[in-house]
């Protein structure tokens, strides 16, 4: 976002359900010997070792969704493998909480090095994507460590997050073949360790969890503007009024002048100043229970070309893509700086548009990925692919935001061009505003809901030049009716001629359009 000039299923989703009774390799558990208790007497088969509860949370034309809930009922194991059978010709196409593979009809799912261990009584949720045609049938023969299965019946999956009420506008019904998420376990408290499964994010108990808040603007301008470090006060009340709104999540923009002390910005605004400001505010995000997003907002390079922000080569302002020269250093010294707390989630480049630099739209999206030399920039640009790997290296797993073009209001490449992401944690970011290219559901629905079948979503700014709410409602009941994560722009007392600001005082009074996001937060809390 631009800142005030003062700061210069085709299908809803048909539910199968099928639960099975596994012999864990362990052996029977304690009470399953004769005459142990309730339901060992003659005629009643004894209780087995571990049940698997199968479900479809959403089918669409040609493809669906599936959960796998195991939980142990014996004696703990160290490690498991499930097996069963697909009887309709499905193949499996993606899984996520297990190394999945598929020979023929057989599908097996083995644990990851995280979740092998299951106590007695404890579970584990995985899940798959994978396609059909004709008829979709539940799987069979189920096995566990090699143990038959028997069946019965599981409770019907809801979507989380579904909203008090529909605005004006939105359409009742959406054709969209995005899953939806299913909450199975018990969230984390506080902040979660957050990691991907599938599309979607969860924390270490495997529970679903969204990014819902705000932004808090300061950090990408004050800096280099020479007049401090944020945009209004930052300290433990400020934070817990963010709180106080039921926010899960705080964006924070960052300058990456400013964190690596170049000379160009004032000695008391720069490098070890500004770094120890940066990390001082995340931890009051995480000691009110919220998830920091550490963003780059403001990078060097000069660019005069279409829409450019400014001339200057420093970080002032917005620039099509981040610069080779200094950005990979930026994120080599945030990733080693947080990489122990995987409850920091990086958002990798604030809004791309190289779109309005080259000639073509493949052009955009292969510069937006790789990087090197791109027509219509001036600068060696840092690709995301370049940027991610720069996070890696430093042997940090925490969760990757990607946004797209357009402002990171197009994601039509997205799947097509994504980095690789060797730890499996990348999730795609996109901005909306009601003065978008993309502000309908209908352009969400076709380029948009594809994304979020394939990976986590999450609409890093959501906001409107009215003053009201109304676009933002329909974002909002958009993505809850997905299990998607937004976050307001911004937490800031700016004028809304100069910008949406969700507030008036940072005591969290709300301005006109800020109501709206807070009310729609508060509703869903617990929810």
């Amino acid at each position: 976002m631009r800142h005030p000039p003062r700061l210069t299923a085709l299908m809803a989703g048909t539910v199968l359900a099928l639960v099975s009774a596994v012999s864990a390799a362990a052996g029977p558990g304690p009470g399953s010997g004769p005459g142990s208790g309730p339901g060992s007497g003659p005629g009643t088969a004894a209780p087995l070792g571990c049940s698997v509860a199968y479900s479809t949370v959403n089918q669409w034309d040609g493809g669906f969704q599936a959960s796998v809930v195991i939980t142990n009922n014996a004696a703990p194991i160290s490690g498991w493998s499930l097996g069963f059978d697909f009887t309709g010709g499905q193949h499996l196409t993606q899984g996520w909480g297990a190394t999945w593979s598929q020979s023929g009809t057989g599908v097996t799912a083995t644990n990851e090095s995280w979740n092998g261990s299951l106590g007695t009584g404890a579970s584990v949720t995985v899940g798959l994507l994978s396609s059909w045609s004709g008829t979709n049938p539940a799987p069979t023969g189920f096995t566990l460590n090699g143990s038959a299965c028997s069946t019965g019946s599981a409770p019907s999956p809801s979507p989380t997050g579904s909203p008090t009420s529909t605005p004006t506008g939105s359409p009742t019904t959406t054709p969209n073949p995005t899953p939806t998420t299913t909450q199975t376990t018990t969230p984390t408290a506080g902040a979660p360790e957050l990691g991907v499964s599938g599309n979607r994010l969860t924390d270490r108990n495997g529970a679903t969890r969204r990014l819902l808040g705000v932004n808090r603007s300061g950090g990408e301008f004050m800096c280099v503007q020479g007049h401090g470090i944020f945009d209004g006060p930052v300290d433990d009340a400020a934070v817990r009024a963010i709180a106080d709104w039921k926010a899960t999540a705080v964006r924070i923009p960052l300058n990456e002048e400013c964190w690596l002390g170049l000379d160009n910005i004032r000695p008391e605004y720069r490098g070890t100043a500004y770094v120890d400001a940066v990390k001082a505010l995340v931890a009051r995000v995480l000691a009110h229970g919220m998830t920091p997003v550490l963003e780059l907002h403001w990078t060097y390079g000069q660019y005069t070309g279409g829409s450019a922000g400014c001339s200057d080569v420093h970080a002032s302002c917005q620039k099509p893509m981040p610069d080779a020269r200094y950005t990979p250093t930026f994120w080599t010294s945030v990733a080693n700086t947080f990489k122990d707390d995987r409850r920091v989630v990086f958002d990798l480049f604030n809004e791309p548009y190289p779109d309005r630099a080259t000639t073509t739209v493949d052009q955009a999206w292969t510069c937006w990925r790789d990087g090197g030399t791109c027509p219509g920039i001036g600068y060696e640009v840092a690709g995301m692919q370049d940027l991610l790997d720069a996070v890696r290296a430093t042997g940090s797993r925490n969760v990757v935001l990607v946004p797209g073009i357009a402002y990171a209001n197009d994601l039509s490449g997205w799947l097509a061009h994504a980095p690789t992401d060797p730890t499996g944690n990348l999730a795609a970011a996109w901005h909306v505003y009601n003065f978008n290219s993309c502000a309908n559901e209908d352009c969400w629905n076709s380029t948009l809901a594809p994304v979020a079948a394939r990976a986590p979503l999450v609409a890093g700014e959501i906001g409107e030049n009215t003053c009201g709410h109304g676009f933002v409602d329909r974002v909002m009941t958009w993505s809850d009716d997905r299990g998607l994560s937004y976050l307001g722009w911004t937490w800031n007392t700016w004028d809304c001629s100069a910008g949406p600001a969700l507030i008036s005082g940072y005591d969290g009074t709300p301005t006109a359009f800020g109501l709206g996001l807070r009310d729609h937060l508060r509703a869903l809390d617990g929810h």
